[in-house]
């Protein structure tokens, strides 16, 4: 039976082809239609890889697709179709690229081809990858107008033309593309305005418009942009005023409007941008206030507001922005004092103030600011004198001023640029006219001259036998009554008093070297012929507990070390004018003045830089090791480390230095100078002899860098953080 079923399915089915037969018609199993479909489109996509001829020293097969694994510019998926295509950097030529044949890669999903030698227009087959979502053909030489068909890649997420000869205006169907985040059409030569229709593009987070031709008002529809990370439309001729829906943009991260025509006051709403960074609004034509509202930006590194006609006062708002590296306000009409605030932005690095209409002192707190290394004060009306807490300055310019008094000695390095323009300014600097006397000076001079001169005759005979008289009997008494004034600890206060006034014609500022955590220092030569350093504290106020403070703990500390590394103090003073320490000279002065001195830092070569480094791990080791209790200095850093004239280190300025308690919890403040601070002592607030060697590591790294390594960290983090463009 079963046989005789199996003979009739045969003989049915013979009929049934047969029938076909007769009749043309075909039939073949879906899925043999399904994989002859699949096996022709990947052997047109081969086709045009091998044709295009960018691939010319690869031999394609046809069969086996290996170039999805064996070209690292060709990505394929699972079923061995192309969908990326990237030839980033490799120059093929304007007539190669057209040759290629981009309807043959339906499935591509990236395609980019930046710096490949591209000319002419925007090849109108890439329109026809509907599934295309990177589309890179940046740094080329197209030229022409945006092409329309681009607006028809609805699945586009990445687009990026920038660095071409692109004209003409941005496309309002641009604003269909819903899925783009990334849109970067600078350095071309588009006009007209910016669509507001890009306020449609929700999914953005980085628009560069920047470097092109573009006119008109900024759209407010672009704070619609709430995704927004980075908005660069500088260097265009944008007109009409910052709209204040940008304020709306929360998470802004970058706002670039520098150099365009941009007129009106800061809108007050920009202080909404809490995690703004960079903010650029140089070169523009913006009038009116800054608003104090800029102060609540707290994560604000670089403003620049130069080279506009802002009026005011500079809001004392700004010393908020803790984070703030470099402050621009040149070039303005800004009046008013330096906000001392300023000095609260303890990571500013430049400060650039110059071209303004500035008045009043430069503030002394500005010095305290370690990292700050550039300060243009230039072309106000600034007065008084020059600040010494700025000694550690290694660019500055205050020329154009009205500032007064004689030049430190310390600031002679910068010469005559740095203090032209100051009328009133003295010093013996090459080309630098000292202090001219007033008129009215010149007309009192002309009056009491006669008179002076008389009297002068008469008594010059007394005086100078007077004086020699009291010379001598000085000079004889001071070898008795003084002694060696550096062989012991608590010599007479007042004597060593009147020796140092004398010397140092009452701590004037032309003795002066330098400045430190706690005083200034002098250079000073008293009457025996030995010179000195003299640390003198800022404060005349004795009571003042911190300063008093101080200065017994720094007493304290070096009477009981002993080291040839560690400075060596002489003696000291307690008066009821001020208090002062003696210190042995170091004539080449502080590590960090050496390594920012061009000159003398080439003498520092690596042995020599070994050297050092050994010297202040010894002096390190000593407290820590072999002193009991355990002495932590707390402020290890370039400008406490001093040097000889035969380039020995000594560690200095024992100030903040703590005795370490085994019974105690060592609590303490956090003090020391920023950049050379262990981190967890920050939130420990427990003092340990790590924290030294976390200051001693910054040290030899800035010994071995020339600079503080912090910068260089600084910048690696920002650069980390940075969208490509």
């Amino acid at each position: 039976m079963a046989h005789t079923v199996s003979i009739s399915i045969l003989v049915v089915a013979w009929v049934i082809c047969m029938f076909m037969q007769d009749t043309n018609m075909v039939v073949i199993a879906p899925g043999f239609v399904a994989a002859s479909v699949s096996s022709s489109a990947l052997e047109q996509e081969a086709k045009a890889l091998m044709e295009s001829g960018w691939w010319s020293h690869y031999s394609f097969n046809y069969t086996s697709f290996s170039y999805c694994e064996e070209l690292i510019s060709i990505h394929c998926n699972d079923g061995r179709s192309v969908i990326g295509i990237n030839m980033h950097g490799t120059y093929l030529g304007d007539n190669e690229v057209r040759k290629f044949n981009f309807s043959s890669f339906p499935n591509l999903v990236e395609l980019s081809l930046p710096n490949i030698g591209l000319q002419g227009s925007i090849p109108q087959e890439i329109g026809t990858l509907s599934k295309l979502k990177f589309l890179d053909l940046s740094t080329n030489s197209l030229t022409g107008e945006l092409s329309p068909s681009i607006t028809n890649l609805k699945q586009l997420e990445e687009f990026s033309i920038s660095d071409n000869l692109i004209s003409g205006p941005i496309p309002n169907e641009l604003g269909n593309l819903k899925n783009l985040y990334h849109l970067d059409l600078h350095y071309n030569k588009l006009t007209g305005s910016i669509p507001s229709d890009l306020g449609l593009l929700t999914n953005l987070t980085i628009l560069g418009l920047s470097h092109n031709k573009l006119t008109g008002s900024i759209p407010s529809d672009l704070g619609l942009l709430t995704n927004l990370s980075f908005l660069d439309l500088s260097y265009n001729k944008l007109t009409g005023s910052i709209p204040s829906a940008l304020g709306l943009l929360t998470n802004l991260d970058r706002l670039w409007l520098s150099f365009n025509e941009i007129n009106g006051s800061i809108v007050p709403e920009i202080g909404l941008l809490k995690n703004l960074s960079d903010l650029y609004l140089d070169s523009n034509q913006i009038t009116g206030y800054i608003p104090p509202e800029i102060g609540n930006m707290k994560s604000l590194m670089n403003l620049s507001l130069n080279n506009n006609s802002i009026v005011g006062q500079i809001p004392s708002t700004l010393g908020q922005l803790i984070h703030l590296a470099s402050l621009d306000l040149g070039w303005n009409q800004i009046s008013g004092s330096i906000p001392v605030e300023i000095s609260n932005c303890y990571l500013l690095n430049v400060l650039i103030l110059s071209h303004n209409n500035l008045t009043g002192s430069i503030p002394s707190e500005i010095g305290d600011l370690h990292r700050l290394s550039h300060i243009d004060l230039s072309y106000n009306y600034l007065t008084g004198n020059i600040p010494l807490s700025l000694i550690y300055i290694s660019d500055l310019n205050l020329s154009y001023n009205s500032l007064e008094g004689q030049i430190p000695d310390y600031f002679k390095k910068f010469g005559l640029a740095t203090f032209i323009g100051n009328k009133n300014l003295s010093s013996d600097i090459k080309g630098f006219s000292p202090c001219p006397p007033s008129s009215q000076s010149m007309h009192l001079v002309k009056i009491l001259l006669p008179i002076t001169i008389f009297f002068a005759l008469l008594l010059l005979g007394y005086f100078f036998h007077s004086r020699c008289r009291v010379k001598k009997t000085q000079s004889e008494s001071r070898g008795t009554k003084n002694g060696d004034l550096f062989s012991i600890w608590n010599y007479d206060g007042k004597i060593a008093y009147e020796d140092i006034i004398e010397a140092t014609e009452d701590f004037d500022i032309k003795y002066c070297i330098g400045t430190g955590g706690y005083g200034s220092v002098y250079k000073t030569q008293l009457p025996s012929g030995k010179v000195v350093a003299l640390k003198k504290l800022h404060r005349f106020e004795a009571e003042d507990p911190t300063f008093d403070k101080s200065f017994k703990n720094e007493v304290k500390m070096l009477t009981e070390i002993r080291h040839r590394n560690i400075v060596k103090l002489h003696g000291y003073c307690l008066h009821k004018r001020c208090m002062f320490l003696v210190y042995e000279y170091m004539e080449m002065g502080s590590l960090f003045c050496v390594l920012s001195n061009d000159v003398e830092a080439v003498e520092l070569n690596w042995t020599k830089r070994v050297n050092i480094i050994k010297d202040i791990a010894h002096a390190i080791s000593y407290m820590h090791h072999e002193c009991i209790p355990v002495i932590v200095h707390r402020d290890i850093s370039s400008n406490n480390i001093l040097l000889n004239s035969k380039l020995e280190a000594f560690v200095s300025d024992f100030g903040t230095a703590k005795l370490l308690d085994p019974d105690s919890s060592n609590q303490t403040l956090v003090v020391g100078t920023y950049g050379y601070i262990a981190p967890e002592l920050a939130y420990t607030m427990v003092v340990t002899e790590k924290c030294d060697v976390y200051s001693f590591g910054m040290v030899v790294l800035e010994i071995l860098m020339g600079i503080h390594p912090g910068e260089l960290l600084t910048s690696l983090s920002s650069s980390s953080h940075l969208p490509n463009m």
